[in-house]
């Protein structure tokens, strides 16, 4: 069975491909087996050695792979080589923190010697999005790989290209066949993946509906797994904040990556004595945003990755209006691109709080106090990130402890960084990512005592 994927800038195809057969399927599923049984006993240095290959080999030719993303799924061009250097400074965190992670941890008891050891397990199968094609990837698989795991990837359809370009990467970085396999996979194969002995984790960052499913299939087979799903994530503004700071940051979190990014600002929550200034200023710095070609590096705003999305969003839009929301700026289309926009809704309005809105829409909610801030953040099936703006730090602190998230930015935007655990709560998903925690995800915690 074939595909194309499709250029989202000018509609044209950009290649065909073939969806692997169960036998092609199987075949690499022995590769990884084969690969594990030497990858787990590889010291730990030359696995740091090789992923620093890796890590130069992005540096060295960042601009190949980012014409590759931008090609794909339609992020301007000084976007996607952002995601490359992402990618490399991943990598050297993981290379830094590695040894120190997956020390023996030492236990007090009675016994002569009593500790906690941390063992690959195998095989773990990665299920990724389009939107960011290659830092998904790398967050989960650089950690794997670094642990004794092996990887096996099947991405999103329209970023095959993508997928097949990271595999040559791995190879040319001279890491052992079958460590790291790109799978052009029919979604219909993907129980066939999970079932597999070799099998021994499973991690997806995608909708909810696909995490779902996902989840139920590795429970089914009794695989661990970790979800990454979507988000409605509150940007909260005290009356206290610095409101033009606030306004530039929260545009530039929902807009970035054109707007499709699960941990985006999505719901501006402000409060009525600053609404006016905030509104104003952000509007300005909407009306600001430079589109145009893609590989112009002032481009800042690009495309629907697909049509289907571009489709949904509209849609969305319109069920926004109908609701009582009023289009204070943008809500233009033309083809897959979405012009920048700003719904003004009222609070008793909740169609965004449950409605991942994937795209550049921010909705703005004007309320009358620190309770109704809380009280409407947390009012989503969602809790992936969310930000408070306030210079009183001590209670931005304390509305932090409050909002149902994974990630709480203050006075900032939420984005995902190395060093911090990445993940959500509720419909969000579960699980962790990157920090030292996504190294302890998907390994054998095993207790050794001696008497």
């Amino acid at each position: 069975m074939k595909f194309e994927t499709i250029n989202p800038e000018n509609q044209e195809v950009i290649k065909e491909y073939t969806y692997l057969t169960r036998e092609e399927l199987h075949e690499k599923l022995n590769d990884s087996k084969h690969a594990y049984k030497y990858w787990k006993d590889e010291t730990l240095e030359a696995r740091k050695f090789l992923i620093n290959n890796v890590k130069e080999l992005l540096l060295t030719k960042k601009l190949d792979y980012a014409n590759v993303i931008t090609e794909e799924m339609g992020k301007p061009i000084s976007q996607s080589i952002a995601e490359v250097e992402k990618c490399a400074s991943l990598c050297d965190y993981y290379i830094n923190i590695v040894e120190e992670s997956l020390n023996h941890r030492e236990i007090e008891s009675e016994f002569q010697k009593s500790y906690v050891r941390y063992d690959s397990m195998g095989a773990i199968f990665g299920i990724m999005p389009w939107n960011f094609p290659f830092w998904q990837v790398f967050r989960y698989a650089i950690p794997n790989i670094l642990v004794g795991n092996v990887v096996l990837l099947k991405h999103a359809q329209i970023t095959t290209g993508c997928s097949l370009k990271m595999q040559e990467l791995f190879e040319e970085a001279e890491l052992p066949h079958g460590v790291f396999q790109a799978l052009v996979l029919d979604k219909r194969d993907t129980e066939e993946v999970i079932k597999n002995p070799i099998v021994a984790g499973v991690t997806l960052t995608g909708s909810e509906p696909a995490g779902r499913n996902v989840a139920s299939l590795a429970g089914k087979y009794l695989k661990k797994s970790v979800m990454e799903l979507g988000g409605s994530d509150p940007f909260i503004v005290c009356k206290d904040a610095d409101i033009v700071k606030a306004a530039k940051n929260a545009v530039f979190s929902r807009l970035i990556n054109t707007g499709q990014t699960c941990i985006s600002a999505k719901r501006f929550i402000v409060e009525k004595e600053v609404a006016e200034k905030f509104i104003s200023a952000a509007i300005m710095e909407i009306e600001m945003i430079k589109s145009g070609s893609l590989l112009d590096k002032d481009t800042q705003i690009g495309f629907m990755a697909r049509e289907d999305l571009a489709n949904t969003l509209e849609k969305q839009l319109e069920d926004l209006e109908k609701s009582g929301g009023e289009i204070l700026v943008g809500g233009d289309r033309d083809g897959n691109f979405f012009s920048p926009s700003l719904v003004k809704v009222d609070k008793e309005n909740t169609y965004a709080n449950y409605e991942e809105l994937f795209g550049p829409i921010g909705v703005v909610t004007v309320v009358d106090s620190e309770e109704e801030l809380i009280e409407i953040a947390n009012n989503t099936p969602f809790g992936l990130g969310a930000a408070v703006w306030s210079e009183n730090i001590e209670k931005a602190e304390e509305i932090a402890a409050k909002i149902e998230a994974g990630c709480v930015a203050i006075n900032d935007f939420v984005k995902s960084d190395p060093r911090f655990p990445f993940g959500g709560v509720k419909n969000s998903g579960y699980g962790r990512e990157l920090s030292s925690n996504a190294l302890h995800e998907f390994v054998n915690i095993k207790t050794v005592y001696v008497k």
